[in-house]
């Protein structure tokens, strides 16, 4: 495990075009890394979370799922989150032939911890059947009859249809019409045996590599490429305008209240457990 006090942090983060391109500064020297070095992994976002548990990473994107149950060795930085409106997960469902009922439904979903299977289970009450599985897995599943329903995020939203899927609840909205709050999807979280300056620097780089490639948004291109799944040029770029945002600088007080507000809901259904550590690691 690295140590920070050294000036080496291990950064772990998903190969999905959000990510690549909100971290390329940072990874390519583009700002002031004040000193620090980055050991740099990527990785599933669930593979993420699942690594957190052990405390794998000085910092890592997860899911704001994940948070609740990571809360005692991990707080959250507000740089780097993928929140907004208009981005969330997605129930799918093939188009042709006879559909289940969706409550009591199995439902393919990208990881146990993932916010995609905590909002399905906010929106469902639980009364479902999660299948775990990659997310790059989930629409072959449900296109191929192996299971009724599947809940997708990142590039799906673009290329569900190429399937033969049919969109049958948009999570995000529903979520927006709930709360009128944006949906946070991801974050940043960093151990919580991390000094609190040295997170306030984190936090600061982080956020000035999003500035970079939003001022610069051709030159993070070609590493973005290299990682994504999907190659369509049209589709990455959709997929960055969507999941990039001004909350991905800072998720300011709208971004706060909107992760309060899913940890207050998730906490009274019994989804997760509550937290009595502060959420922020600054």
């Amino acid at each position: 495990m690295a140590n920070v006090k050294t000036g080496t942090v291990t950064l772990a983060y998903s190969p999905c075009p959000n990510d690549t391109f909100l971290f390329y500064a940072l990874a390519h020297g583009r700002v002031d890394l004040h000193g620090l070095t980055f050991d740099i992994m990527l990785n599933d976002v669930e593979a993420l979370n699942r690594s957190a548990a052990k405390a794998r990473f000085d910092v890592s994107k997860l899911s704001v799922a994940a948070m609740a149950h990571l809360g005692e060795s991990y707080g959250m930085l507000r740089s780097g989150a993928a929140l907004g409106r208009g981005c969330g997960p997605l129930i799918v469902t093939k188009k042709e032939g006879q559909r289940k009922p969706l409550a009591g439904a199995t439902l393919a979903v990208p990881g146990m911890w993932t916010t995609a299977c905590l909002l399905a289970s906010l929106y469902l009450k639980n009364d479902f059947t999660p299948v775990p599985m990659g997310f790059d897995r989930i629409m072959p599943a449900v296109q191929d009859g192996k299971c009724d329903y599947g809940v997708i995020i990142h590039e799906g939203r673009f290329t569900y249809s190429n399937y033969g899927l049919d969109c049958l609840v948009d999570l995000g909205r529903w979520w927006e019409e709930k709360t009128r709050l944006p949906i946070p999807l991801g974050l940043i979280g960093v151990r919580r045996d991390v000094p609190a300056e040295q997170c306030r620097v984190i936090e600061q780089i982080i956020g000035q590599s999003v500035a970079y490639a939003r001022q610069h948004p051709a030159a993070p291109g070609p590493y973005v490429r290299q990682h994504a799944q999907e190659l369509s040029e049209n589709v990455i770029q959709q997929h960055i305008e969507l999941y990039v945002n001004d909350f991905t600088g800072n998720i300011g007080e709208t971004g706060e209240q909107a992760i309060r507000r899913l940890f207050e809901e998730a906490a009274a259904a019994g989804i997760i457990p509550r937290s009595v550590m502060p959420a922020f690691a600054t």
